[in-house]
């Protein structure tokens, strides 16, 4: 008679198969699997490529490089140069950073002194240990010679594990799907490094003159009370908003100018306010002033106009649908203000975590659904950069829109946004 073995009720289970953290990952290893080297080096010259830096030193010197090795006894002298790709890094720590480079950048800058070899993702399956020193760099090099700098262009990325996928902060974070779309970043990467902290510090300090914790603080704050833009277009907005409620449909232009124009002039003629040291008179403006600013709106009024027109043509907007407001614009921004924070360091993940989910929060109070979100982001940010060119600034939102609003994997088709 044939005997067999039952299994062992007491046995641990197997351990999970591994899951490679984005596609990057996952085609390192395939090309692990097959022995196609060339496709490995391929893989690592098309992204962009981490490791550690001394903070201290990049604080006091950002334009030169003070690279962190450290010890793998696998490797020849035991010293080894740890490279990383995007989704292997570890969670932001407040004093060990990274910088970002491409692949050629290793074959430019090696000296002798240097470790005999790079060991890509440590540890993991998708693990590769890589010749510093010519001949043997020869291989590797090429790649990065023949593809050039890595170039990223608009995609939907996420993280498989490591990343919110559905909850609170998911939603928080799907608030800066846009620009993560638009600039390939993985969207739900809570644990933020972006282009390295040097290249995060640099982007805060070129785009928005933040150089302290004190200054992104205080930015982050005026982006998430929607503070960060212009109060006229919030009052053009909410103008045409009190009257669709008063009247229905959608609002005449014309009548939408004139209203406008009477708010404007009779705010201008003077009037009583009533604060903590009694009533006070406002003194009326003076008519050239006035006529200034009833001009302005006029114009904005037919801005805006023209830009929904546009964003309906182009699927953004529905047909009898309007911009309700530009506040996306401001809670798009702080959502991605949170992460650039944590990659300069001027925050932690804790903070950076409670502020994505408050601008998730604020977003489904303020708006009904993604599409309305992501016109109203729009809308903001051509007229802050646009100036009716519909150039770049619109149609790079407008394609990511189209990603968000129909890739399987997209963020906007599976969290609700109420």
């Amino acid at each position: 008679m044939a005997s067999s073995t039952s299994p062992d009720p007491f046995a641990p289970p197997p351990p999970a198969p591994w899951v490679a953290p984005t596609e990057v990952e996952s085609a390192l290893l395939d090309a692990k699997q097959r022995g196609d080297w060339a496709a490995y080096f391929d893989t690592l010259a098309r992204n962009h490529l981490y490791f550690e830096i001394e903070r201290a030193a990049a604080d006091a010197t950002p334009s030169r490089t003070y690279a962190v090795f450290g010890r793998d006894p696998r490797v020849p002298g035991g010293r080894a140069w740890a490279v990383y790709t995007e989704g292997m890094l570890p969670a932001p720590e407040e004093h060990r950073v990274f910088d970002r480079v491409g692949l050629a950048f290793f074959a430019r800058v090696w000296q002798p002194t240097d470790p005999s070899t790079i060991v890509v993702n440590p540890g993991s399956p998708c693990e590769a240990f890589l010749p510093t020193a010519p001949p043997h760099s020869a291989a590797w090099a090429q790649a990065s010679e023949r593809r050039g700098p890595p170039r990223p262009g608009p995609a939907l990325r996420a993280l498989r594990v490591g990343g919110p996928l559905y909850g609170s902060v998911a939603h928080g974070l799907a608030c800066g799907a846009l620009l993560c779309v638009n600039n390939g970043s993985l969207w739900n990467a809570m644990a933020w490094h972006g282009t390295g902290y040097t290249g995060e510090r640099t982007r805060l300090r070129e785009w928005w003159g933040i150089t302290t914790r004190e200054e992104w603080r205080g930015r982050l704050d005026e982006l998430l009370g929607c503070r960060g833009s212009s109060s006229v277009w919030s009052f053009a907005l909410a103008l045409r908003q009190g009257i669709a409620r008063d009247f229905g449909g959608l609002v005449d232009v014309g009548y939408w100018k004139q209203t406008a124009e009477k708010v404007l002039r009779a705010k201008a003629g003077g009037s009583l306010t009533l604060g903590p040291d009694g009533i006070t008179r406002n003194d009326p403006l003076p008519e050239v002033e006035t006529e200034a600013h009833v001009e302005g709106v006029r114009r904005l009024i037919g801005r805006i106009t023209r830009y929904e027109a546009r964003m309906r043509a182009d699927g953004i907007l529905d047909e009898n649908r309007y911009v309700t407001s530009v506040e996306a614009w401001d809670l798009g921004r702080a959502s991605k203000m949170a992460r650039w924070g944590l990659g300069a360091r001027f925050g932690t993940l804790k903070e950076a975590e409670a502020a994505v989910v408050r601008a998730g929060r604020a977003a489904a109070v303020e708006y009904r659904s993604w599409r309305d979100f992501s016109a109203g982001y729009i809308l903001g940010r051509c007229l802050h950069f646009d100036d009716e060119e519909f150039g770049d600034w619109y149609t790079e939102m407008a394609a990511a829109h189209r990603i968000l609003m129909s890739e399987p994997g997209s963020p906007w088709l599976n969290i609700p946004f109420r």
